[in-house]
């Protein structure tokens, strides 16, 4: 795995911190900052700017395409920044093994402040347009921290340094992973099974850069590429199609119940649905701010790597004429001539919810709810109370299979994805979730052979 280390600016890193921490120690002493330090004298900070993302995410709008890089940016400057000054588990990026005094983390340095510092400066990079709206918060979020040190604020000091530094990585780093990269545009092709645009738009194959960009803990992006696609002459295809038919379709759906408000509701941003629901489940159990850390981290890099590996392979497949990729709304008016015998035409057929400009093999919300709750999985039981949203609309969970399930099978019932689609999808996202999980953000281990708490 690659790891950074840095150089700094001496002078003008100097003059913005000491004009930092006049500020910090001037707030630190208002009336408003020590009602704030009565009110919650101990806040968790990574959960705390974890729902910064999540409101930002939902205030701007971002295309789910684009969260999950975001969402693994952030993250990773707020575990580096926190773990280079606790030192429980390996980076992720940023190392801060073996740097040299004046540029490693300072002893006694706040690990609150340096989460804020970072978590603060890579939103600000990354949603230049909340820059009021993160200054508010950030200002607020310092002004809460308590003296822990009683050093009249070298320790804020200091963790700030640290967040600053440990944030201007690994947007550098970032900055080029491949995402701002032009694509040629991909429209697909004409041969039976192959994806090509689909209605109202017919537009060129979205987020294409997805293919492109760097992973954060994966190898490469073909490291758990799903399998070749199931053919069209097979009884699995035939299922598939006819599913959906009957399911997804617009007007005369065997849908029950509110399965078509569910299709509807997770068309959602999957990283706000899924930091929605970390960010519950770990206040709700009291998680320390140390596994809120890693928890959040390993959550959104997975998301992320998985987003990559899924849109490298819907390019891949795409491209290749004898690989079935094509969407129901193109397969099911066009299936009297795919060679199946079990499939029948229906031309005037519509899905519940427009699809989306890319190869249907595979999928990517399903891939994100595979990852998604692998990683949840790993930290707490199935049976827990969440809520999620998609813009004005709540569906409260029980459980976080129940969610997963829901997340998966919507995508049938809005007519976009084929059963098996869907779960091979599911299958790569909980992969790749499983190895993050075991080959990243490692705990160290002492000469005893136990872990270091």
């Amino acid at each position: 795995m690659k790891h950074w280390t840095f150089k700094r600016d001496g002078i003008a890193v100097l003059v913005a911190l000491t004009l930092l921490a006049f500020l910090i120690n001037t707030v630190a002493m208002s009336p408003v900052s020590a009602s704030l330090n009565r009110a919650d004298e101990n806040p968790n900070q990574v959960l705390e700017w974890n729902q910064v993302f999540i409101d930002t995410l939902i205030a701007t709008n971002t295309a789910n395409s684009s969260s999950q890089r975001l969402g693994a940016i952030v993250h990773t400057a707020i575990f580096d920044a926190y773990n280079g000054i606790e030192q429980r588990y390996t980076p992720v990026f940023v190392d801060y093994r073996g740097l040299p005094a004046e540029l490693a983390p300072p002893p006694g340095a706040s690990r609150r402040a340096a989460v804020i510092q970072a978590a603060y400066e890579t939103l600000m990079s990354l949603f230049p347009s909340r820059q009021a709206q993160l200054e508010t918060k950030y200002w607020a979020s310092l002004a809460a921290l308590s003296d822990d040190g009683e050093d009249g604020g070298e320790s804020r000091t200091n963790g700030i340094r640290w967040g600053h530094d440990v944030a201007q990585a690994v947007l550098a780093w970032r900055a080029q992973d491949g995402f701002s990269t032009p694509n040629a545009p991909f429209f697909g092709g004409d041969a039976l099974g192959q994806w090509r645009p689909t209605p109202p738009n017919f537009t060129a194959m979205s987020a294409q850069a997805l293919a492109d960009t760097a992973m954060f803990v994966l190898e490469s992006n073909e490291q758990f590429r799903p399998p070749f696609p199931r053919g069209l002459t097979t009884q699995t295809y035939a299922d598939d199609l006819n599913a959906v038919k009957t399911l997804g379709r617009k007007i005369g759906s065997t849908r029950v119940g509110d399965q078509g408000a569910l299709a509807s509701f997770w068309e959602g941003n999957a990283s706000t649905h899924w930091n929605q629901a970390a960010n519950q489940m770990a206040r709700a159990s009291a998680l320390s701010m140390s596994r809120s850390n890693r928890l959040l981290a390993a959550l959104n890099i997975a998301m992320a790597d998985t987003a990559f590996t899924t849109w490298s392979a819907k390019r891949f497949y795409g491209k290749d004429p004898t690989a079935v990729t094509w969407r129901p709304v193109t397969s099911i008016p066009l299936a009297n001539g795919d060679t199946n015998p079990n499939t029948l035409a229906d031309p005037d057929w519509l899905p519940l919810v427009n699809t989306p400009s890319h190869p249907e093999y595979p999928a990517g919300h399903p891939s994100q709810n595979g990852a998604a709750a692998t990683i949840l999985l790993t930290t707490f039981d199935d049976q827990q109370t969440f809520t999620l949203t998609t813009g004005s609309s709540a569906v409260t969970y029980f459980s976080i299979s129940q969610a997963r399930v829901d997340g998966n099978t919507a995508r049938v019932w809005g007519g976009m994805h084929y059963p098996s689609t869907v779960a091979i999808s599911d299958a790569e996202g909980a992969a790749i979730a499983d190895y993050v999980n075991r080959q990243a953000m490692q705990p160290i281990h002492s000469r005893s052979g136990t872990p270091n708490n």
